[in-house]
């Protein structure tokens, strides 16, 4: 004869729960048989009945039907079980992390898996777990750029008033000098790699034709280019620059002129004197990242310079042109978007993760 079980009641949030529990694709498996042997049982049904639908023992639904009546919902879930004592506990991960700020073993530069392991007497998978836990990266690098220059705050606000809220009937331009570009000529193209893979390819070695320096002006309105080429970067040609850039402006409204402090930019009064509707505004030190020039350098690298090959600096010149040239018909200006600027922005994660 099947066997009734015991009665068992529930409220109603703990029965919801079951039933979301028992239709879930998503719970473990056991967490959904769990739930359907206690609706089985909350509806009356044998024990028999619940172990064959649930394909189970019934001594396995006497047991969650006990303890579902004795601790409730808390009680579907699995006891501590008795085992060893783990052996890369918390100590174990506190000692990883103490290891990584201390100096590297003699002969190395910097920490590695096998080198912390073997500090902390223990297995380099498990160092790279807790590595990988806490977010470590061993062989990651980024770089950062600290200015100390103590009127920080005055010159990054000049430079981003610029930018938002520019003085009226006004130019702001954004100037800078990309020196030493090498003309490099080496074979390039689409190679197939060992896995099948297609990929672009070039050759590890490489003639050298000399190089230029480009001079830029981005317009912060519009976006728009203005560029010279020359053969050498010293004040002269800056200011020769500068002078085809105050010849394009319109004579009536002023030019302001963001520059970073590169030494050819300054010891210009004689020159500014000249100009009285051009003013210099230098960014702080360390922080040329805040001329916006510089976005561009990187948009012209990525595009026109970088797997490219020039068999002259004659051909690196013309491919600079054409690219600028392409541009300037949809230039669009730069957004300024970061919500807050700082002179130094570093943070020692170890000692963090270690709090």
């Amino acid at each position: 004869m099947s066997r009734i079980p015991a009665r068992i009641t529930c409220n109603e949030d703990d029965r919801r729960n079951l039933e979301v529990r028992a239709a879930s694709r998503t719970e473990a498996k056991q967490t959904v048989e769990r739930a359907r042997m206690i609706l089985g049982c909350l509806a009356g049904d044998s024990v028999t009945a619940i172990a064959e639908r649930c394909q189970t023992r019934p001594n396995t639904v006497i047991k969650w039907r006990q303890r579902f009546a004795e601790h409730g919902l808390k009680g579907l879930a699995d006891a501590p079980r008795p085992g060893a004592k783990p052996v890369y506990d918390q100590a174990f991960r506190n000692r990883v992390l103490a290891t990584l700020e201390q100096p590297p073993p003699s002969g190395q530069a910097v920490w590695d898996g096998p080198a912390v392991a073997k500090r902390v007497n223990g297995s380099v998978h498990a160092v790279w777990r807790v590595l990988r836990k806490e977010g470590v990266c061993l062989q990651r690098q980024r770089s950062w750029c600290v200015s100390t220059d103590k009127q920080f705050a005055a010159k990054a606000a000049d430079i981003i008033a610029l930018y938002l809220n520019p003085p009226e009937k006004a130019l702001v331009i954004s100037v800078d000098e990309k020196p030493s570009i090498q003309a490099l000529e080496r074979a390039t193209g689409y190679v197939e790699t060992d896995n099948g893979k297609i990929v672009r390819g070039c050759k590890s070695t490489y003639k050298r034709h000399g190089t230029l320096n480009l001079f830029a002006a981005l317009q912060v309105a519009t976006g728009a280019i203005t560029t010279s080429q020359t053969t050498l970067k010293r004040r002269a040609e800056f200011l020769q620059f500068m002078d085809q850039i105050a010849a394009d402006a319109p004579p009536e409204r002023e030019l302001h002129v963001i520059l970073d402090n590169y030494c050819t930019h300054k010891k210009c009064d004689d020159w500014l004197a000249q100009h009285p509707h051009v003013h210099f505004h230098f960014t702080p030190t360390s922080a040329s990242w805040l001329n916006q020039v510089e976005i561009w350098f990187g948009i012209m690298s990525r595009k026109a310079l970088r797997g490219a090959s020039f068999r002259s600096v004659a051909e690196l010149s013309q491919a600079i042109d054409a690219f600028i040239a392409a541009y300037n018909p949809t230039a669009k200006p730069f957004k300024w978007r970061k919500r807050e600027v700082k002179g130094a922005q570093l943070r020692n994660t170890i000692v963090n993760s270690r709090n």
